[in-house]
């Protein structure tokens, strides 16, 4: 494998928590325009990607592989606890 093949899994490992955290984040926006109008979304969004993103490094690690459906359930609940750290939490 050389270095650019190894750029590419990695950058496929990582896009969906990344996606997941943007999405999340473009949605949270849209439906509580009101209580989050003063977070700016690229805030929501690195949270949300950081918090499914450590959900998909100890999924990873724990189960020894990538593509677990438990690692996506914690992807998606620790990127829901990151929006709502970052959109309400903190005030």
């Amino acid at each position: 494998m050389n270095a650019l093949d190894a750029l590419n899994h990695l950058a496929n490992l990582l896009l969906p928590a990344l996606l997941l955290g943007g999405i999340a984040a473009l949605g949270a926006k849209g439906l509580w325009r009101r209580e989050l109008q003063g977070t700016p979304w690229l805030r929501l969004a690195a949270w949300a990607s950081g918090g499914a993103l450590l959900a998909l490094i100890g999924g990873l690690v724990l189960s020894g592989r990538d593509g677990s459906m438990a690692t996506y359930a914690a992807m998606v609940l620790a990127c829901a606890a990151a929006l709502g750290w970052a959109g309400w939490g903190r005030r």
